[in-house]
């Protein structure tokens, strides 16, 4: 990719795993930079337009950081899958934190990337002067994450990229009915990588063992407690209209707790949103300047 708009680094974990992270824009940019958290399975790729728009800003470029979690895209696998779990990804965050100079920033997690995002809250509401939740909240829809178990490890291996697609397209074409034909193959090329002629998912497959426990009657415990951690801090949730991962009642629950919270909710898609529409993209840009002012003016005393 010649004309890629970032460049790939790596940060020890504190264990010695390798950890991979995408920036995007310059590191001395003066704009508040944005950390980007994926979901479970995913990886700092689907971050590449919002992070592309953000650091390219003509008002106020950006530095972007989109990460990859251990066992996911370019980060080693680890060889003890129980630490796939987000105590221990929390600590790989910071362990990029510190080792990229990242002092304050917005935060703008995806489904695993929120839950991460609402831990670290709890534990250093200061490095956040930004949430945005996309498609995640205190409360987890049980069947949601059924349907994730039910796929994540277990994708059967394509052939190709087109024939990729079609397995995207069967399992999720009734959550994202408006996407089309390169939608689903650019999905297939941020699902699996060429490897030797033959075709491997952007994820270690033990990743599976973190959801081996879920099941309908044991639903995960919620995290009011971490989201409180958020009360003073600006904050946006993104909510896909077909969403079986976070429901409209718990939204509404988190904004009678959070009266100023902005909130999107995104037709024809589920879980989660991809973040990649102009309208939605402009509206997070948007947010992130609205959070740089606030955080300018707590800085200068007013």
């Amino acid at each position: 990719m010649a004309n890629r708009s970032y460049g790939d680094h790596h940060v020890t974990a504190r264990d010695s795993l390798r950890l991979h992270l995408r920036e995007y824009g310059e590191r001395t940019a003066p704009g508040l930079p944005v950390v980007c958290l994926p979901g479970l399975a995913r990886t700092a790729a689907d971050f590449d337009a919002l992070a592309a728009a953000l650091a390219g800003d003509s008002q106020q470029p950006r530095r972007v950081l989109a990460l990859d979690y251990r066992g996911r895209g370019l980060s080693d696998h680890d060889p003890n899958p129980d630490n796939y779990s987000i105590p221990v990804e929390l600590d790989d965050v910071l362990s990029v934190l510190v080792a990229r100079a990242v002092g304050s920033a917005v935060f703008v997690g995806t489904s695993r990337g929120g839950l991460i995002l609402m831990a670290l809250a709890a534990l250093r509401p200061g490095a956040i002067a930004g949430a945005v939740l996309n498609d995640i909240g205190p409360v987890i829809e049980p069947q949601g994450l059924m349907r994730i178990k039910g796929y994540v490890g277990k994708l059967p291996a394509p052939r190709d990229f087109a024939e990729g697609a079609e397995i995207l397209r069967r399992l999720f074409a009734a959550q994202f009915p408006k996407l089309g034909d390169a939608d689903w193959l650019a999905a297939a090329r941020r699902t699996w990588r060429e490897d030797h002629g033959r075709l491997l998912l952007t994820y270690d497959p033990k990743l599976a063992r973190a959801l081996a426990a879920i099941d309908p009657d044991h639903p995960l415990p919620s995290m009011w407690a971490q989201f409180n951690a958020l009360a003073q801090t600006p904050l946006m949730v993104i909510r896909g209209a077909n969403s079986d991962l976070l429901s409209a009642a718990t939204v509404e629950a988190m904004r009678a707790r959070r009266k100023a919270t902005t909130v999107i909710e995104i037709p024809d898609q589920g879980h989660a949103p991809l973040l990649a529409e102009a309208d939605t993209i402009a509206r997070i840009v948007a947010f992130v300047a609205e959070c740089a002012a606030g955080a300018t003016v707590t800085m200068d005393g007013g």
